[in-house]
């Protein structure tokens, strides 16, 4: 039996288990010259204070990011609330090269977060917003926050705000129990959206961050749904006969590609119209072509396939009409999974190394590859919306953690869960209309 297919059967049927629990982050590696920042409390005014400290997760970010280095609140000379209180010698002093002080009020039964990130050296400041925010949502607000300091100090959009998806299974044997679960980026607010007894597997974001695709085994074969994740309610696209999997969202959201069994049994890639129902072949090889994913033009679908002898990754234009993709990926003998950057310049894969199954990513204009994670056994890359960073599955003991590392290896972390495995992971696009 050919590698691939082995590796298909083996995720189909033998997907380790998965359930809710408290995940903590850990920065595995960070910069050696992450940047200081000091995050000062924010004053509060009002009755009442909330249960959130924005502070400290603005902080918690950042530290996360393996980018900033936030000083301690114990150690700080002062802790003005604005900017106009700010001494600067005494965060020059203190060796910081960033504040962020700030100030929340109750506002139409919500919040205002107001904000300054100043540049203690030239002492002056570089940003201001107002952030209003539902009072449930607090702790969305102090993500919004971390995103635009993220932003203005390295360039790049931050992500903090978005969210992740992954499938959760605890027990063992015939008592596994399984969990689609969506979560914060940082592993708070986690929500299940589907309890199964059999395997659930490789959930994909619409673009508006509505819906959620999935695989779904509760009626003993699989299926393809789509769930609105707002009223839960749910559609079956695909139920044929043999094999059902790897959905994947068009960029407009009105597509859905999937990998379908033939009636002979052979796997290729299929697009359906979510609208019309109209399914269309992409595909047609007695190799195996599996887990397509779309590029941001709309037309262009990555995938893996078997059909040079190994698992590489192919690129085809799905609406030319003929079977002619074009091979990407020459680096070793196994490439798979693939994930693409937002904005379509960055290919992550499953690659085979020495070591192991490791993430890389593949410059797909400059041909260069670098492979990112040391692990044996990682697996199910997924970019986030600013492209900046990967999270993937991966193993850590006996049990399925996720983890994530930036594009260019330098800053990783660690997403360990309290109990059960954690596989599948699928980071949330960038604009979110459905939370």
């Amino acid at each position: 039996m050919r590698v691939l297919k082995f590796l298909v059967l083996l995720a189909i049927f033998s997907l380790p288990g998965v359930a809710a629990a408290e995940i903590t982050v850990q920065v595995t590696r960070g910069l050696g010259d992450a940047q200081p920042i000091a995050i000062v409390p924010f004053g509060f005014e009002g009755q009442g204070r909330p249960a959130v400290d924005v502070a400290a997760v603005v902080a918690a970010d950042l530290e996360r990011s393996g980018r900033f280095k936030p000083f301690p609140v114990s150690d700080m000379l002062e802790k003005p609330v604005r900017a106009a209180d700010v001494k600067y010698q005494n965060w020059r002093v203190l060796g910081v090269d960033y504040v962020v002080v700030g100030n929340i009020q109750v506002q139409d039964g919500g919040y205002v977060i107001q904000f300054q990130l100043l540049d203690v050296y030239r002492g002056q400041q570089l940003m201001g917003y107002s952030v209003p925010i539902r009072g449930e949502y607090l702790r969305r607000g102090a993500h919004q926050v971390a995103d635009l300091v993220y932003e203005e100090l390295t360039g790049v959009p931050g992500a903090f705000s978005t969210r992740i998806a992954f499938v959760l299974a605890t027990g063992k044997g015939e008592d596994t129990r399984y969990q689609l679960v969506v979560a914060d980026a940082d592993g708070e607010n986690q929500r299940t959206i589907l309890r199964s007894a059999r395997p659930l597997m490789s959930p994909t974001w619409s673009p508006d961050g509505r819906r959620l695709a999935y695989v779904s085994f509760e009626n003993q074969v699989a299926e393809v749904f789509v769930q609105e994740l707002a009223s839960g309610q749910r559609q079956k696209v695909s139920s044929r006969e043999g094999v059902n999997g790897a959905p994947s969202f068009s960029p407009d959201g009105r597509k859905l590609a999937m990998t379908l069994s033939s009636e002979a049994g052979n796997l290729d890639i299929w697009v359906k119209d979510l609208e019309s129902g109209e399914l269309t072949r992409v595909t047609r090889h007695p190799a195996i072509d599996t887990e397509a994913v779309w590029a941001p033009d709309g037309r262009t679908l990555f995938f893996t396939s078997d059909r040079g002898g190994a698992p590489q990754i192919y690129r085809i234009d799905w609406q030319a009409g003929n079977d002619r993709p074009e091979r990407v990926t020459f680096e070793g003998n196994y490439n798979a999974r693939p994930t693409l950057s937002p904005d379509g310049k960055l290919l992550g894969v499953l690659h085979q190394s020495n070591r192991g199954f490791n993430i890389g990513v593949l410059d797909l204009a400059r041909r260069t590859f670098n492979v990112l994670t040391e692990g044996r056994q990682d697996e199910s890359p997924s970019f986030a919306p600013n492209g900046a960073m990967i999270i993937y599955a991966t193993s850590e003991g006996n049990r399925g953690v996720l983890a994530a590392t930036s594009v260019d290896g330098r800053v990783q972390q660690r997403l360990a869960v309290q109990e059960g495995d954690v596989r599948e992971p699928s980071w949330s696009p960038a604009q979110e209309a459905g939370r």
